[in-house]
Formats: structure tokens, C-alpha cells, sequence
């Protein structure tokens, strides 16, 4: 029984309905990581005890087989830390802060690109070098002399691509470790 404090009025644990809607949100999430990609699962933050339990409901093709592994799964994930859960929604979502930081971080690498192949290019890779000191400088100075190339030659991008790529795991290296020193400043204030 739920019962409630007789000071204060306030009741001692959620409501049925509460806990169903909770349980029914699960169900949901549940069922969007089960239409994923083995890939787009790669991407998210899901505990390793999950994962076979997704794509043991991804391989059920009989309806009620596949809704009692789905409720099983769903059971599974409200075992799981509310914070667990809600960084998986987080990820999923195009609106959170991870969709955000990796938005971010494509659009530096597009402007870090143009930059590289503009007429300024030797001061940007210096920039760019002082700031990520973990990158690879001869692959960069070979990506922008191959892109110069095929600009030239009129052949398809690859190269192109290619240092786009290069410099987003760049980027996204910084990243990590930029967010790990921003922690460590917090916790000195």
C-alpha cells in the first residue's frame, strides 16, 4: 500500500498510474532501440548486459513472441539507473546535447576544412596543430595537398572527404578531453 505522511500529506511513493506511465515510457524507448541499426546501437550509450537482450527481441519475427520479448525487454531496462536511461533517450534525441555537441562538431570540422584549403591554410593548420597537439600533421598536410590535387585534376572529392573525416575525429578527440578538463575545473570552485 502507497500510505502518506500524516504532517505533511505527501504520499510516500508514486501512484499505479505514475509507476505505469513510467513502465509504458520504457515500453516505448524499448521498442525504438529495437527498430535500430546494429550500427545506430553501436552509437549509443547502452550497457553491454542490454545489448543481447535487443537483439534477441530484433530477431523474433512471431508477433507475440516478439511482444513478451519486448516486455521482457523492457523489464530489463527499468533495472537500469534512471541516469543510464536517460542517456540513451539524450543520444536518441535530435534535440539533446549530444545530438548538439556532435552538430558542433561537424560544423567546426566544415569550417576548419575551408580554412585549411583557403589562402590562409599554413596559419590555420598552425592553429590547428597548437590546439590538438594528439594530430596527425603529415596525414593533414597530405590530405590538403591530395585535395589541391584533385581540385586540379577535376576528380571526385575523396580526398576532400577524406580530411573532413580527419579532422572530425580530431575534433571529437579534443573534445573528450576538453570536457574532462572542464569537470576537473568545476570541482575547484
Amino acid at each position: 500500500m502507497r500510505g502518506h505522511d500524516e504532517e505533511t500529506g505527501e504520499f510516500f511513493s508514486p501512484s499505479r498510474s505514475a509507476q505505469r506511465r513510467a513502465a509504458l515510457d520504457v515500453l516505448e524507448l524499448g521498442e525504438v532501440l529495437v527498430a535500430l541499426t546494429a550500427t545506430q546501437l553501436g552509437k549509443l550509450p547502452i550497457p553491454e548486459e542490454l545489448l543481447p537482450h535487443i537483439h534477441d527481441t530484433q530477431r523474433m519475427t512471431s508477433h507475440g513472441a516478439r511482444k513478451r520479448q519486448l516486455a521482457f525487454l523492457a523489464k530489463q531496462m527499468r533495472k537500469l539507473d534512471d541516469a543510464q536511461v536517460d542517456a540513451i533517450r539524450d543520444a536518441m534525441s535530435k534535440d539533446g546535447e549530444a545530438a548538439r555537441r556532435d552538430t558542433a562538431v561537424l560544423h567546426r570540422a566544415e569550417v576548419l576544412r575551408d580554412a585549411l584549403l583557403g589562402e590562409d591554410g599554413d596559419s590555420a593548420m598552425t592553429d590547428l596543430l597548437a590546439q590538438h597537439p594528439q594530430a596527425d600533421r603529415q596525414k593533414l598536410r597530405q590530405l590538403v595537398r591530395n585535395t589541391f590535387e584533385e581540385r586540379k585534376r577535376n576528380k571526385p572529392p575523396r580526398a576532400f572527404r577524406e580530411l573532413f573525416r580527419e579532422l572530425r575525429d580530431v575534433l571529437a578527440g579534443g573534445e573528450a578531453s576538453d570536457d574532462a578538463d572542464d569537470g576537473d575545473e568545476d570541482s575547484h570552485d
